[in-house]
C-alpha cells in the first residue's frame, strides 16, 4: 500500500506544496504550506482513527490532507478541482490502486466549502481537518497595520484544539481568541460557511460538531 511517507518524499509533491505557497505568498494569502498540510493530514488520520475506522481508511485520509491544496500551484480559483486531478495523477504514476486514488480524488475536490460537501469519511475528516487549523501561525504578513480580515481574524487565534471524543460522538473545535485584535463576530463572519461545511462532515460521520469559543460554547 502507498503510504504517507511514500508521498512526502515524492519530489513532484514537494515542487507542488512549495509552488502553491509561492503563488499564495504572492497573492497575499495566509499559509497553506508544509505546516498547513502537515497538521490537516495528521487530523484527518487522527479524526478516522479515533472514531475507529479501518488503519487503510485512516492511511487515506493523511494523503489526501497532505494533497489538498497543492491546486493552488495552478491557481487559487478551483483549487480543489484541479488539485484533485493532480492527485490522481500523481498517485497513479506511484503506482497506488485505481480504487485508492479515486477515493482520494473525490475527497480534495469536495474539501473547498465554495463547491464542495462530504462525500465519503476520508472526505469528511479531510473537511474537518482543514477547516479546523485557523491559527496566527498562518498569517504570512508580518506589517500588523496592513492585515485584511482573514489576517486580522487568524492573528488573533491564540491556541486552537480539535478535541474528537468518540465515545460522546462529538467532535469540538475549541478557540482561544484575543478579543482585543478580533471581535468574536467577525470569525463568524469569515468562517461561517466553514463551520456550516464542518457541521455537515460531522454529520456525516454520524457524530456531532461543537465549536467553543474563549470557553462559550457558540454551536
Amino acid at each position: 500500500m502507498i503510504t504517507l511517507e511514500d508521498v512526502k518524499k515524492n519530489e513532484e509533491v514537494q515542487a507542488l506544496v512549495e509552488g502553491s505557497q509561492k503563488q499564495l505568498n504572492s497573492l497575499g494569502y495566509t499559509e497553506h504550506s508544509t505546516r498547513h498540510v502537515g497538521i490537516v493530514s495528521t487530523r484527518a488520520g487522527e479524526i478516522l482513527k479515533t472514531l475507529g475506522y479501518p488503519a487503510e481508511r485512516v492511511e487515506l485520509a493523511k494523503i489526501a490532507g497532505y494533497l489538498h491544496d497543492i491546486g493552488n500551484c495552478v491557481n487559487r480559483a478551483d483549487h480543489a478541482h484541479s488539485g484533485a486531478i493532480l492527485a490522481y495523477n500523481i498517485l497513479k504514476d506511484v503506482g497506488m490502486n485505481v480504487k485508492d486514488r479515486t477515493e482520494i480524488m473525490m475527497a480534495i475536490g469536495n474539501h473547498d466549502e465554495e463547491t464542495g460537501t462530504a462525500v465519503s469519511d476520508i472526505s469528511a475528516a479531510l473537511i474537518l481537518a482543514d477547516k479546523s487549523d485557523v491559527h496566527r501561525d498562518r498569517v504570512v504578513n508580518t506589517n500588523i497595520g496592513t492585515f485584511d480580515k482573514h489576517d486580522k481574524v487568524n492573528y488573533s487565534v491564540t491556541n486552537a484544539k480539535l478535541l474528537i471524543n468518540a465515545e460522546e460522538r462529538k467532535i469540538t473545535l475549541n478557540l482561544q481568541i484575543d478579543t482585543e485584535l478580533c471581535p468574536v463576530l467577525d470569525y463568524f463572519e469569515i468562517f461561517i460557511d466553514r463551520m456550516i461545511m464542518s457541521k455537515y462532515a460531522a454529520k456525516y460521520l454520524k457524530i456531532w460538531f461543537e465549536l467553543i469559543i474563549n470557553d462559550t460554547k457558540l454551536l
